[in-house]
């Protein structure tokens, strides 16, 4: 199953906040790979923020990036991609 198999199925969802630099080199990366995403800010969205603490130990760290049942911590777009790729190949 290719990327885009795998991306009809599931939509990757970043959770970030405003000012995090992380955020945006994660986010540039996305743009330019041409992934459609959905984000969460956890600023603005107490779910949001709640469940990243719940994936980080309690911590706000992001971006934090969940796809299907997996979840990922300040991840590289190459690392996001690799996970994408996986998810694909099952």
């Amino acid at each position: 199953m290719g990327l885009g198999r795998i991306l009809d199925r599931m939509t990757p969802v970043v959770y970030w906040r405003p000012g995090c630099g992380f955020c945006m080199r994660l986010m540039r990366g996305i743009e330019e790979a041409g992934l459609e995403i959905e984000t969460r800010n956890i600023w603005e969205d107490p779910e949001a923020a709640t469940f990243v603490r719940s994936v980080t130990g309690g911590n706000e760290v992001v971006p934090t990036v969940s796809l299907g049942d997996r979840n990922m911590v300040n991840p590289s777009i190459r690392e996001l991609l690799a996970l994408i790729n996986e998810l694909g190949e099952n």
